[in-house]
């Protein structure tokens, strides 16, 4: 559905697409009821390897440190 923070959201995590894999969840189908429950007033979210990150906004420091930390960890 429209969901400009979403869209803002690609466009912030554009430049690093090629360092990590964009995996989106539309919270709103039955199979994903669960992550609507914890997330319905809280969109977009977001979370790096299974783990929680942020919500709302790209915290792009944030976002950069802890993707470097992971690529580190690849290493």
């Amino acid at each position: 559905k429209p969901c400009p923070l979403c869209d803002e959201a690609k466009e912030v995590l554009e430049p690093y697409k090629r360092r990590f894999v964009l995996q989106e969840v539309d919270i709103t189908l039955p199979e994903n009821s669960a992550w609507y429950d914890k997330y319905k007033y809280d969109i977009p979210v977001f979370h790096l390897n299974g783990k929680f990150l942020m919500k709302h906004r790209v915290d792009v420091p944030k976002f950069e440190d802890r993707l470097r930390k992971l690529e580190l960890q690849g290493e």
